[in-house]
């Protein structure tokens, strides 16, 4: 079998790393020579992790420039992760969503591993993730939480995760069984060509359809998940932001899916219109009378809206069919990383 991958060039690195970091690189044998591996941290009030998540990346994957983007964080976040190493700049727009976009847009590498600053997620899945997006050329590997702990998931946040997900995979299909992981690698295909519009927690979802919409090529692997170290809080709200997400997949229904939406819409209305209208319809058969002419209004009214819904939806398909067409073409025009042969 053709080797795809080949040592990374350690000693061309300014920050050298140690002989048992060197001793992960070679197990792996992750890179191809000149690939620029960026690691993404998104960073909120996270003082109490950052440096650990900054110094165990800069373990596992040597070779990276690391990248921290602090979201008007009021406590010591920026000053450890500078005294880490990492590079910081900020996104003065408070969301999740703006600091992926802000980071998607300045950082330009070959491939992207995109991570949240709260020490939940294992830099040592880092590098087969890295690998297996590398080997298969996929555009993006997302790793699905394996809880290590009791306390790593609270249960409103697993339940939510496992609801919102089969909604996904019902309307868009089957392809990530966590998609709520902030835990993922990427190519530069995939982050030069998503359009990145969502502003919070949402993201994660749009990652997840915007793969799905386009049949890019993924795969999802199990990666330890941990709890928050003394000192870290959460920033997700279960109610609040499930509530952005729902809407969010909407949303998204709504421009990837017209014709599934408005159909659906116009079944429901149709039904609504043939069960108010049957029994006038039998009566004025019976006795040639139209006693009940709100009733035989109404059901008029919803079978027209059922048809003028149809129409919509076949209308916006065409629209959003001609959309998928020029983001196909966008990423089309972003080269794959080249493999060592």
């Amino acid at each position: 079998m053709t080797a795809l991958l080949s040592k990374p060039a350690l000693s061309r690195r300014t920050h050298a790393a140690s002989w048992s970091d060197r001793a992960v690189a070679e197990q792996f044998g992750l890179w191809p020579p000149h690939t620029r591996i960026a690691v993404l941290i998104p960073c909120h009030n996270e003082e109490a992790s950052i440096a650990t998540v900054v110094a165990d990346f800069r373990r596992f994957l040597p070779d990276a420039a690391i990248y921290v983007y602090d979201n008007n964080s009021g406590d010591e976040t920026v000053p450890e992760a500078i005294a880490a190493g990492a590079v910081v700049r900020g996104e003065p727009l408070q969301g999740k969503g703006h600091v992926v976009r802000r980071m998607f847009a300045d950082v330009d590498a070959d491939v992207y591993v995109l991570v949240d600053g709260d020490d939940t997620y294992d830099a040592s899945a880092a590098p087969a993730m890295l690998k297996l997006l590398l080997e298969r050329q996929l555009d993006m590997v997302s790793a699905a939480r394996q809880d290590t702990e009791r306390r790593a998931w609270r249960f409103g946040h697993r339940l939510g995760n496992q609801i919102l997900t089969g909604i996904v995979a019902w309307v868009f299909g089957q392809g990530i069984s966590d998609m709520l992981s902030g835990y993922r690698v990427f190519s530069r295909r995939f982050v030069k060509s998503f359009p990145a519009l969502s502003s919070g927690f949402e993201t994660e979802t749009e990652f997840t359809v915007h793969a799905l919409a386009l049949h890019l090529p993924m795969q999802e692997i199990r990666a330890p998940y941990r709890g928050r170290g003394a000192g870290s809080h959460s920033k997700l709200n279960t109610f609040a932001d499930g509530v952005r997400i729902v809407r969010a997949i909407v949303t998204l229904i709504q421009h990837e899916r017209p014709l599934w939406l408005f159909s659906a819409s116009a079944m429901v209305l149709l039904a609504l219109g043939i069960g108010l209208g049957l029994p006038v319809v039998t009566q004025f058969l019976n006795t040639g009378l139209v006693p009940r002419l709100p009733t035989a209004l109404l059901a008029t009214g919803l079978v027209l809206l059922a048809f003028l819904s149809l129409t919509c939806g076949l209308i916006l398909d065409a629209v959003a069919r001609g959309r998928k067409e020029a983001r196909r073409l966008a990423y089309l025009a972003i080269p794959p990383v080249e493999c060592a042969e």
